[in-house]
């Protein structure tokens, strides 16, 4: 697929970051980073004290996988700068500042990938828990609260709840407070009760209690009321199918806390949404200023789906059924679930915001995950994927329009 990435508008480009975005669509499309990385080290050895050339080394290392020495690198890079500019286009658009902190690429809000084919300039700003005021960041249009829920960043996003009170401009996602609530076990709380929604029990258990609970000292009931086997299980603070598993028993766990050391982790009962032909569907739905968009669906053999493993790519069927889902997705899922939307932009009231599920026999929506930091993206193959370019487009271009919408009606910003 054909996409607008991040380009700078000067010739030298020294002040300006390439970005996430643009540094995993180049990983995606097998680009080649060494000529890049060569120039950043080069950069880098000339002057230690490059930050913006420090910031892109660590976002490559990253992509490459190497969390550790990347962070270090990032960590490094912010003793000397805490902005980073990302130019879309001609950069003459609106001036987004993304209040961002240190992570892995799940640490914060992909905004990079939202403004794909803009003329918009990302500020990224990094802050910590230890942040006391925001007095240095550049001139803005809009802000936006980029950082999403994890252990590590509650208390960036405790801090950032008390920062953001009072902006001069408008804060998209200025509620920290929840994005901080929505954890695994905050959001299944949340819709507990929703008739339109399946948001399964999400218990938290610490390894003490699974070890009593694996070598028979206590029973699931004796941990959650009214629990019972079987039940899916993952490390607290992991993504992507991170140590996620399905325990038929107790004696499962044996072997389940020998192979993750964790300390702590979540449980919920197991939700068969297999459909009649035995496969499992998982969609993932985007919520921009309180309409729904579609972003992906995949199909598995296998109830953990996860896109790049579901085989989509290498199955027609597969693919005209997302095509379809697309396609009619306004006029069809929508309207069929606009209750549960409804009901979930009521309770997060976020601007911004995304999550994955699937649909039951019953008709309502199984509800997985819910989040600010979802990836959605463009980078798949328009030869293989041709339907999926224009519904990327309208989603998009409805963050885009949101984004100029409320900077028009804001004031002045601090500087």
């Amino acid at each position: 697929m054909t996409t607008t990435s991040a380009a700078p508008v000067s010739s030298s480009g020294e002040d300006l970051s390439i970005g996430m975005a643009t540094v995993l669509r180049m990983l995606f499309q097998q680009v080649d980073l060494m000529p890049k990385w060569d120039e950043l080290q080069a950069r880098i050895s000339a002057n230690h004290r490059d930050a913006v050339a420090l910031h892109d080394a660590s976002l490559i290392l990253q992509g490459l996988g190497k969390t550790d020495l990347a962070l270090e690198t990032l960590r490094t890079a912010l003793k000397y700068q805490r902005t980073y500019k990302v130019v879309f286009g001609t950069g003459r658009g609106p001036r987004i500042l993304a209040f961002v902190t240190v992570g892995d690429f799940m640490a914060n809000t992909p905004v990079g990938f939202l403004l794909a084919g803009s003329e918009a300039t990302l500020l990224l700003h990094y802050v910590d828990a230890d942040t006391r005021d925001l007095r240095d960041v550049p001139a803005h249009d809009v802000a936006m609260v980029a950082v999403a829920e994890s252990e590590t960043n509650a208390p960036v996003l405790r801090r950032l709840h008390l920062l953001t009170q009072g902006w001069q401009r408008p804060v998209l996602n200025q509620r920290a407070d929840m994005i901080a609530r929505l954890t695994r076990d905050g959001v299944s709380a949340m819709f507990a009760d929703e008739p339109d929604i399946l948001s399964p029990p999400t218990w938290r258990a610490g390894r003490a209690d699974l070890m009593l609970l694996a070598n028979n000292m206590k029973r699931l009931p004796d941990l959650f009321e009214n629990a019972s086997f079987p039940v899916i299980i993952r490390p607290i603070g992991t993504h992507a199918g991170g140590g996620l598993d399905r325990l038929e028993s107790a004696a499962d766990l044996v072997a389940y806390l020998q192979a993750e050391q964790a300390d702590s982790f979540y449980l919920s009962p197991f939700i068969d949404y297999s459909g009649p032909d035995g496969r499992f569907t998982k969609l993932r739905v985007v919520q921009i200023d309180g309409k729904p968009f579609a972003s992906h669906l995949a199909v598995s053999d296998h109830w953990i789906v996860h896109y790049l493993s579901a085989g989509m790519a290498d199955d027609p069927a597969k693919r005209a059924i997302e095509a379809h889902w697309m396609a009619t997705f306004d006029e069809d899922f929508a309207r069929r679930h606009a209750r549960a939307f409804q009901r979930m932009h009521d309770t997060v009231g976020l601007d911004y915001f995304g999550y994955d599920c699937a649909e039951l026999p019953d008709g309502r929506l199984l509800l997985f995950e819910l989040d600010v930091a979802m990836v959605v993206h463009d980078m798949d193959s328009e030869e293989v994927y041709p339907y999926k370019r224009p519904t990327m487009r309208k989603l998009f271009d409805a963050f885009i329009a949101m984004v100029e919408a409320r900077a028009s009606s804001g004031t002045t910003a601090p500087v």
